[in-house]
């Protein structure tokens, strides 16, 4: 049975689901199967068997931990499997097996017959990393409801202190297959094979670092089925991104003036860094012309730095306010800090319809409710961390929100998008876009990207690509921010081949050129 890698996706990105449409669809599947869903247990354990041997072909035995649904019976079907082909087997169920039903108590009964006995967790023989043992996360499954606690997390921690391989079944015990949030504790899984359909949660919040390599296994599922089923959200990245028309070849006679003009708005006294990373972004990526307006004392080492830009010294909003109407696209917030000079060049911004890019303390200045936005009458982008996030949500600077934020990604970003009626890029592992009903992750990116100016990088790259495309904004926003999105992680990640450790972001802006060329 052949796997799906994501990595194949297509240019509009791969279809995403939640564990409610998975399981519908699962539902639709066993009827099409005139009910007969063991059939698709068969499957999916045999799926997952052939994982295994295709990723670890000397393995030697197997450890399959089964849950009392559906996940179970996949997990039996695997121990049924292995011992047929003279593979050791260990099975732990963490059920009485009276408790299993319906096609899980079916499969252990197969199993049962082909010798294959399930053992206490207190019997379990844990093998060295060197013993060719891999173990088969088939717990829980899309069946979490509530966080995982008790013998389940130290059965978990067990698993992850063992520094086994794991193959999960269609999610990562802990981790939740619509949000991606980890409830209590979760397996890190070396491989997640999903079954069906992708879930959304393994590719956003704490989904990737614990699904690992994810692969579908679409079984014999119809595939009107699935196409029928409109998606939740859908992956995308910089490979395929790249082949849209936002990013052809340029016309023989192309002046500056067809590439839009981005003003970059920031800098308060000591911040002036976060203003140039976002101008060096915005020309690397192609605008045609950019501005900056920053404090004076910072106009000199812009200038030396970037001499292709124009950068203006400005102390009040009475400055700035000539400036503004020069630009294409407004990006405010790099280095603005929260003082009233801030204020000051805020209020100067939202007095325009001008396309924006609000980040960082523009987006602490919105949320303390000071100064009134016309963002509903205007194209506009939000590009909050969590923090930022759950200030502008709650309006609260507690760590506690911040983990509301992250425990439904896609609600936070969806609320934001509703309420400052903009496309907000909710930052993160599995970057977030969303506009409107339009949601999408991007794959791209790596944990190099965690240091200071990251985010005015990519608040550049968003102006520059926003600007360079003006006139489709209407109709292409969430596109674009998409692909900016995209095209700034991919160069983060073009940046890592010399090491995580250490990369800052000028590193990011350096690897913008290659990547459009």
């Amino acid at each position: 049975m052949s796997l799906i890698s994501v990595q194949n996706v297509q240019p509009h990105g791969v279809a995403l689901f939640t564990a409610k449409q998975v399981q519908e669809l699962d539902r639709l599947a066993n009827k099409q199967c005139d009910n007969d869903g063991y059939e698709l247990m068969e499957q999916a354990g045999e799926a997952a068997f052939m994982a295994i041997l295709s990723q670890w072909p000397s393995v030697r035995q197997l450890l399959v931990l089964c849950g009392k649904g559906n996940n179970g019976g996949d997990g039996f079907v695997v121990a049924r499997l292995a011992k047929q082909h003279e593979i050791d087997v260990q099975l732990v169920l963490i059920c009485d097996e009276s408790e299993l039903c319906g096609y899980a108590k079916l499969a252990a009964i197969d199993t049962f017959k082909q010798g294959v006995t399930s053992i206490p967790l207190s019997k379990v023989n844990w093998p060295g990393v060197m013993d060719g043992c891999v173990v088969v996360d088939a717990l829980l499954g899309t069946g979490l409801n509530s966080d995982v606690s008790g013998s389940m997390a130290q059965l978990i921690e067990m698993v992850n202190t063992s520094a086994l391989p794991v193959l999960a079944i269609d999610v990562p015990s802990g981790i939740n297959a619509t949000t991606g949030a980890l409830q209590g504790a979760a397996i890190k899984a070396r491989t997640t094979i999903s079954m069906i359909a992708f879930k959304q949660g393994l590719f956003t919040g704490a989904g990737p670092a614990y699904a690992g390599q994810v692969r579908l296994a679409p079984l014999t599922v119809d595939k009107k089925l699935i196409q029928g089923q409109p998606p939740s959200s859908r992956l995308v990245n910089w490979q395929h991104l790249q082949e849209s028309p936002f990013f052809a070849k340029r016309a023989l006679d192309s002046h500056k003036g067809h590439f839009g003009h981005v003003m970059i708005v920031g800098g308060d006294l000591g911040c002036g860094g976060a203003v140039s990373l976002a101008a060096g972004a915005a020309l690397k990526s192609g605008a045609g012309l950019v501005s900056v307006a920053t404090r004076h004392e910072h106009v000199n080492a812009i200038l030396a730095r970037h001499p292709e830009a124009m950068v203006h010294g400005v102390s009040s909003g009475q400055d700035l306010q000539p400036l503004l109407e020069r630009a294409d696209v407004i990006v405010i917030g790099p280095g603005l800090g929260q003082s009233y000079w801030g204020e000051q060049l805020l209020q100067q911004v939202m007095a325009l319809t001008t396309p924006v890019v609000l980040d960082a303390d523009a987006l602490n200045i919105l949320a303390k409710g000071r100064i009134a936005h016309n963002l509903s009458q205007r194209v506009s982008v939000m590009t909050p961390h969590p923090g930022e996030a759950a200030r502008l949500l709650y309006k609260k600077e507690e760590a506690l929100e911040s983990v509301a934020v992250q425990a439904d990604r896609f609600a936070s970003a969806a609320l934001l998008s509703e309420t400052f009626a903009s496309s907000v890029v909710l930052k993160g592992l599995g970057s977030l876009v969303c506009s409107g009903t339009q949601l999408s992750i991007c794959s791209d990116g790596n944990p190099g990207m965690a240091s200071a100016g990251s985010g005015d990088v990519l608040s550049g790259v968003m102006a520059s690509l926003l600007a360079q495309h003006a006139a489709v904004l209407n109709e292409s926003l969430h596109d674009l921010v998409s692909s900016a999105v995209c095209l700034h992680s991919a160069a983060a990640d073009e940046a890592a081949q010399a090491g995580q450790a250490g990369m800052v972001a000028s590193d990011i802006v350096d690897q913008l050129r290659g990547l459009l060329k």
